[in-house]
């Protein structure tokens, strides 16, 4: 296998789970204080692209 495959592969694990873990909270802050769902769905979003982000420049790295 080449190591360019097994870095991206490492890469996708990594962003999906931190983009599994940040919906799951945001579900949990949701569920806690309904009156700032608008703040934690903005922050929630902010999150996940900076991870996306990340994510892209690791791949073109790799």
């Amino acid at each position: 296998m080449d190591v360019q495959m097994i870095g991206a592969g490492l890469i996708v694990i990594g962003v999906g789970i931190g983009i599994g873990r940040i919906g799951g909270s945001a579900m949990e802050a949701i569920a806690r204080q309904p009156e700032a769902t608008n703040k934690i769905q903005t922050a929630m979003l902010i999150a996940a692209a900076l991870i996306e982000g990340i994510g892209f420049a690791a791949l073109f790295a790799a």
